[in-house]
């Protein structure tokens, strides 16, 4: 069956890096649209960057340009957000999905925290 599991989440402070990883199973990773969406809790899921099968991306977050940069390994059916100069209101918990067969999938998520 299909499985995204995050990792890479964590506390840092603010200027920090952190890098997210979104390990898949279950489907032909290569062939299909990955995304990287975050959520604070009362807020809507929002979302952060895609990356499109070819490797490219984009960034749909204004406030992420320039800092963010999501990426993708297809020998290890993994996808990666890369985020530095890491500020305290990125804080969120950051879900990687994709729809495949016919519907959207979504990891459990990764917690991160921008404190001092």
């Amino acid at each position: 069956q299909v499985q995204l599991v995050e990792s890479g989440g964590g506390l840092v402070q603010p200027g920090g890096s952190l890098r997210l990883a979104c390990t898949t199973s279950g489907f032909t990773f290569r062939l299909e649209v990955m995304s990287w969406y975050r959520q604070v809790p009362g807020k809507e899921r929002e979302l952060v960057a895609i990356i499109l099968t070819s490797g490219g991306s984009i960034n749909y977050l204004d406030s992420v340009k320039g800092r963010f940069t999501a990426s993708r390994d297809n020998a290890k059916n993994t996808a990666y957000l890369q985020m530095d100069s890491l500020k305290p209101e990125d804080t969120a918990v950051y879900y990687c999905t994709c729809n495949t067969s016919g519907r959207r999938y979504w990891g459990q998520g990764t917690q991160v925290t921008v404190s001092s």
